[in-house]
């Protein structure tokens, strides 16, 4: 295997342990957000990760140039705002109607990438696309009316899907940390504007306090850089491939942890989200996923 080889199997896997992170919240997020405010949560959650960041990545930081503290800014807010709609999204319609929507910037991100940076898919990926979407509809839906919950959901999946793009665009290597704490703090700052105009309510009890700092330094802080650096060696389409794994890790704790049984629509879309990431895999091998070499796909300017 070579050297780029290797790097791209471990930005994979990274992903995948990303989203795995992010499938185990689900139980957790649950319980915290029944006793505070949603906005309140993502606030603090975000703004301890955005500090602990700082700390840590500080001349990390100081070392980006102009332009990537500007884009890096630009992302968070994206990506902030994606959060507060899923949120405020789920409020009014089924956590399984939401985790479909919400799965949709699978199809949004080669749209995007084709609209914005001009990239060609091969057919190998809108098949991957297809089959995400099939599996994520057998995992999450069943019976779903279009209602504004699923419109608020369907537009934080397109944000989702910009950041996505963004991040393989911009993100470089070596910049992961300053990249990432960029992008932490202006989450931070929109999910505080949301609590305005009487700010975040703090965690009412010890195991609110843990949920909350579990998300803010592993599923937060942690999370970030790790899609950061992966993106920084992986297309944004197939990115958005790998990450379609969250619900198969959702359900796999659900199951785990006695909240879901084991049934088929789970082990079919599960099956069908696998599959996917299974071309996902082999796209290297036929070709590629652009009309250009994946680095250079990912690392030109727009």
């Amino acid at each position: 295997m070579t050297a780029s080889r290797r790097i791209t199997a471990l930005a994979t896997l990274g992903l995948l342990a990303m989203t795995a992170v992010w499938g185990s919240t689900f139980v957790l997020i649950k319980d915290v957000v029944a006793r505070m405010p949603v906005a309140d949560f993502l606030a603090v959650r975000f703004a301890i990760a955005a500090l602990v960041m700082l700390l840590l990545f500080a001349r990390p930081v100081l070392r980006l140039g102009r332009r990537q503290v500007a884009r890096g800014l630009l992302l968070g807010v994206v990506y902030g705002a994606g959060q507060l709609l899923q949120t405020w999204g789920l409020s009014l319609i089924a956590p399984s109607v939401s985790g479909f929507a919400t799965g949709m910037y699978v199809v949004f991100t080669p749209i995007l990438a084709m609209l914005l940076l001009r990239q060609r898919m091969a057919g190998l990926v809108w098949l991957a696309v297809l089959l995400s979407t099939a599996g994520l509809a057998l995992l999450s839906l069943n019976g779903v009316s279009v209602d504004l919950g699923v419109w608020l959901t369907l537009a934080s999946a397109a944000l989702y899907a910009l950041h996505i793009v963004g991040l393989g665009q911009w993100s470089r290597k070596g910049e992961a940390f300053g990249l990432s704490a960029v992008q932490m703090m202006a989450i931070a700052l929109v999910c505080l504007l949301a609590t305005a105009p009487h700010g975040p309510m703090l965690p009412p009890d010890h195991s609110a306090w843990f949920a909350v700092l579990y998300m803010a330094l592993i599923a937060g802080a942690g999370a970030m850089l790790m899609q950061t650096w992966a993106q920084s060696h992986l297309p944004a389409t197939r990115a958005a491939i790998v990450m379609t794994t969250e619900p198969v890790f959702a359900a796999a704790f659900a199951v785990a942890l006695g909240s879901d049984m084991l049934g088929w629509r789970m082990v079919v879309g599960g099956g069908l989200i696998l599959a996917a990431m299974y071309l996902v895999e082999l796209m290297p091998r036929r070709g590629g996923i652009t009309s250009e070499p994946p680095s250079e796909a990912v690392h030109h300017e727009v």
